[in-house]
């Protein structure tokens, strides 16, 4: 076995920087319970996908009528997703319509036409906006706003909390149809 192999690379690392950053993530944990305000829910959303890149989540689904005043255009959002971004990874988003996305948010729209291969957009044109989902999943913290209008909700790692977005999701994307392609081709 070679150095490298088992770990140890030529400058003295010996893989004890890896294992204080895993700690440091896990203290560093998402909230849990409940939130209040636009600017504290934008920033879980900022803290969440910060975390995803730095744990590896596999799977991301996230889900919002419009997502207008998501902070999705954010250069440090889009950072968090470029450095999440890797083969295997699958990203879902579920929207009634993308036009607030394409007007506000262009650094996820570069971001997303560059991942295409790994992000999935659908979209409920027949969902009320305010009975669609307002949420973050991942197999191991989810987000829900209960309230759009003041932005309140729940959030947490809770295995329940996780199956009752996870459910409520699924059943939307049943609903929905492929929309927001990550080109448009034309004659």
């Amino acid at each position: 076995m070679t150095m490298k192999q088992i770990g140890i690379t030529d400058d003295g690392d010996d893989g004890l920087a890896d294992v204080a950053a895993a700690r440091g993530s896990a203290a560093s944990s998402l909230p849990s319970g409940r939130f209040s305000g636009r600017s504290e829910f934008a920033q879980i959303v900022r803290d969440a996908l910060a975390r995803a890149a730095r744990e590896g989540w596999h799977e991301i689904i996230i889900s919002d009528a419009s997502f207008e005043d998501w902070p999705l255009g954010e250069r440090a959002l889009a950072e968090s997703l470029q450095a999440w971004s890797k083969a295997g990874r699958k990203f879902t988003m579920l929207a009634r319509h993308y036009d607030e996305v394409s007007r506000r948010h262009a650094r996820f729209v570069s971001w997303r036409r560059t991942w295409s291969h790994l992000v999935e957009c659908r979209r409920c044109v027949v969902a009320d906006p305010l009975e669609l989902p307002s949420a973050i999943w991942s197999p191991v913290w989810a987000l829900r706003r209960l309230d759009l209008e003041r932005s309140t909700g729940t959030c947490g790692s809770e295995p329940e909390r996780r199956l009752q977005i996870r459910e409520a999701l699924g059943e939307w994307l049943r609903k929905s149809t492929p929309g927001f392609p990550a080109s448009t081709l034309g004659l």
